[in-house]
């Protein structure tokens, strides 16, 4: 795997200041195209043995290139914020616009290697993580980002000719320290891990490229000639057609039953056991979240439910008993500007909260496959990709210790109907009902059989859905509440 990058390869002096100065203006106006086009971000990981020129190759990006466009991420030892959430939260934030460029020295591979390499997981855990890599480079190229992926490989005999070099010269000698000469020591264990991940996690649309790193002239040249090929290649594919659903079309019910019509929406609780419930439960919610083992977990609620179901009362409910401190609620609307420049769930990636937080996602990442589906915003693949993509979202929370808990409030076609005509009559209520939800009503029929769907592909057991029963509020507001305790309780004994 690493032999063509073993044979000793070399740029004479002369070759190279000829070359760079046309590469350097070819990569300037490539880079301008690129932000003035603003269809897709550039995605730059650079990875590599110790001493193979990883930090000079990425400096030399950023002296070759403007800098207004591009942005580089020093992914070294991870801050208590950022270990207080999933690991690739700290990348999902650093993640470039389209239209820009981002070098990331360190990656999303750095720890699984680490930890592998140090004896704190076997293959088998080293595996799961490049599998998870690879699902998130697909779903970034999906999206239509262009990841360029260098790998900078020294035989054993450069690794350490070049560190003694770096060494002997005062100006470099900073750079090598006892970890490098420990990585050296172990250079047959780590080719061996690095073949592991480059077989792995070399695909189709995101490959590694391996690059000679021991002569700095050709490494350098070699570099900036794939990075400007690359966006050059990519900025001449104008429309770049989404891919075709080959897939058989979702299961759907022959006999008219699904899951929502099994649902009796006619439950009820009468107002003065309602009063006494609320008080009960809203105490408990409050002294669960105020329990010091709170501190170990992490709590994302989410709301979803047919427009007028009563999502805005049920929150209101849950963050009575909370500390205003240690929740956040999170309203989506429709993307703006700056989140439609980034891929579709960079928008929550970003809300992730720390330990001991509470946060309430008021419409969520669901949206793709229910209005966006619905509405033909996204294209059919783009929906039928995003289960999956759900689903190993989630399982990324819940790994962290994250309890992620999903209702889905479900109320009749009757029911909306009289909710939506008493909205118009109350003045302060009037804003809540809009055009776009009475077209949402006419599709009563296609929102229920995405909805179907949406509970089949992404009810799990780390993260399932509660149908909730809303048809009386005070019912559903009481069955949210005792869901909550339920699910924190449990997450908390665990710890």
């Amino acid at each position: 795997m690493f032999e063509s990058a073993e044979l000793g390869h070399k740029i004479d002096k002369a070759t190279y200041d000829t070359e760079v100065p046309k590469l350097r203006e070819d990569l300037i106006n490539a880079q301008f195209n690129l932000a003035k086009k603003a269809k897709f971000p550039v995605i730059i990981l650079v990875g590599g043995l110790d001493g193979a020129g990883r930090g000079e190759t990425v400096n030399l990006l950023n002296e070759w290139m403007d800098a207004r466009f591009i942005q580089t991420h020093g992914m070294g030892e991870p801050s208590d914020e950022e270990m207080e959430r999933p690991m690739m939260w700290r990348f999902w934030r650093a993640l470039p616009p389209k239209g820009r460029i981002g070098v990331f020295l360190g990656s999303w591979y750095t720890w699984p290697i680490m930890n592998h390499l140090q004896g704190h997981t076997k293959n088998a855990a080293l595996i799961r993580s490049l599998e998870r890599a690879r699902r998130m480079e697909r779903m970034l190229t999906d999206e239509g980002a262009l990841i360029i992926k260098f790998w900078l490989h020294l035989s054993r005999e450069q690794q350490k000719a070049r560190l003694k070099m770096l060494e002997a010269d005062p100006k470099t000698r900073w750079r090598v320290t006892d970890r490098d000469w420990e990585h050296y020591k172990m250079y047959k264990k780590l080719r061996n891990i690095h073949e592991t991940v480059i077989r792995h996690t070399s695909t189709a649309e995101a490959p590694w490229l391996i690059v000679e790193g021991a002569d700095p002239r050709y490494r350098s040249l070699t570099v900036g000639k794939i990075v400007l090929e690359a966006i050059r290649k990519r900025l001449k594919q104008e429309n770049i057609k989404t891919s075709k659903v080959l897939a058989p079309p979702l299961l759907t019910s022959i006999d008219n039953l699904h899951i929502l019509k099994s649902l009796d929406l006619s439950q009820q609780i009468e107002k003065n056991k309602f009063s006494v419930e609320l008080e009960k439960c809203q105490g408990k919610l409050a002294l669960l979240t105020r329990d010091p083992r709170f501190s170990n977990i992490t709590v994302i609620a989410v709301f979803e439910g047919n427009d007028a179901a009563g999502k805005g009362g049920a929150i209101r409910r849950v963050t009575g008993a909370l500390d205003a401190r240690y929740y956040n609620t999170i309203p989506i609307a429709a993307p703006t500007e700056e989140e439609r420049a980034q891929p579709y769930l960079w928008r929550f990636w970003r809300h992730i909260p720390r330990r001991g937080r509470f946060t309430i996602f008021d419409r969520s990442w669901y949206g793709r496959v229910l209005v966006e589906r619905i509405e033909k915003i996204c294209s059919e693949s783009d929906w039928m990709r995003a289960y999956s993509e759900i689903n190993d979202f989630e399982a990324q929370l819940v790994r962290h210790n994250i309890v992620v808990i999903k209702f889905w409030l479900s109320i009749s076609k009757d029911e909306q109907l009289h909710r939506f005509k008493e909205r118009e009559k109350i003045s302060f209520k009037r804003f809540k009902i809009t055009e776009e939800d009475w077209r949402n009503r006419k599709k009563w029929n296609e929102y229920e059989t995405a909805v179907c769907d949406m509970v089949d592909r992404t009810s799990t057991k780390i993260a399932p859905w509660t149908l909730v029963e809303a048809n009386d509020k005070d019912f559903a507001r009481i069955k949210i509440l005792k869901t909550l305790c339920r699910q924190i309780e449990a997450a908390m004994k665990k710890n």
